[in-house]
């Protein structure tokens, strides 16, 4: 069974309030969402395997660790997805990135898949997936059935908020997936949205409307 993780350093809730606050602009925002999944990032790679090597310091020979095999793979979920990536890469330079492009039927509120292009050699990395708000879970599930396809080395998914709906259908439907989110808010509204979450994450990072 996966785990669970919500987050709760100091430093990760006060650039939270931040982000919820209506009056937070466009390029605040982004800055906010990288610098919070940069901090998350620390968290979700806690486990990450680790193999030793021999180096030599300016003093002496020294036994010591580096991350096992190909490393990451991080695949944001279009669009909203995106505005994670600069903070995760800046942790894990040599990570390589995919996408996976889902939009929300605004009548059935069911994911829909529109683009998929992940890394070559995915099946040899851990992957992350990142996506700001976890709503419905739709989404999210459906990148992880896609991603699962190709046999990676483990997946998790990353997030800011999440709504209990999404928390329950992600960890029905992929219990062997960890997520790590900063808030797990009260519940979902009529149109899909978490209460009191921030809005549209993809209006807010992107600036549009």
């Amino acid at each position: 069974m996966g785990k669970i993780v919500i987050t709760n350093h100091p430093l990760i809730q006060h650039k939270l309030t931040l982000l919820r606050d209506k009056n937070t602009g466009s390029k605040e925002f982004r800055s906010l969402v990288g610098e919070i999944s940069m901090l998350m990032c620390y968290e979700a790679t806690r486990d990450l395997p680790l193999q030793e090597v021999e180096i030599e310091t300016p003093i002496a020979v020294a036994k010591t660790k580096v991350i096992s095999g190909k490393k990451l793979a991080f695949v944001p979920i279009l669009r909203a997805g995106l505005g994670m990536v600069e903070g995760v890469v800046a942790l894990v330079p040599s990570a390589r990135i995919g996408h996976i492009g889902l939009y929300r039927d605004p009548e059935t509120l069911k994911p829909v898949e529109y683009y998929c292009k992940l890394p070559a050699d995915i099946n040899e990395r851990e992957v992350i997936v990142l996506d700001p708000m976890l709503a419905t879970g739709g989404s999210a599930v459906d990148a992880i059935t896609l991603i699962k396809k190709r046999e990676p080395k483990s997946i998790k998914f990353m997030g800011i908020i999440a709504a209990p709906e999404g928390l329950e259908m992600l960890s029905k439907a992929h219990p062997d997936v960890d997520i790590f989110c900063a808030a797990l808010d009260e519940k979902l509204n009529e149109h899909g949205y978490i209460v009191p979450g921030l809005g549209d994450a993809g209006d807010r990072i992107f600036g549009t409307k």
